[in-house]
């Protein structure tokens, strides 16, 4: 498995975890917002970073693509 592989599932296990979802309501939300790309894409930056950080960027990466409601 490659460092960026490693690290998705590390992403995976951490947030699922601290956002208390299943496998599947993770994977959906992932899907929906393509933060699987994210994670791989921006993996120079993130690999360094605490968890904590991590966790709040996933946040703020979906909220910034979550249609606006009016």
């Amino acid at each position: 498995m490659t460092n960026q592989g490693k690290f998705m599932v590390f992403c995976v296990e951490q947030y699922k975890h601290a956002k208390q979802l299943n496998g599947r309501q993770l994977s959906d939300l992932f899907d929906k917002y393509r933060v699987w790309n994210y994670l791989y894409d921006c993996y120079e930056a993130l690999h360094t970073t605490g968890t904590s950080y991590i966790i709040e960027d996933i946040d703020l990466y979906i909220d910034a693509r979550k249609p606006v409601t009016v």
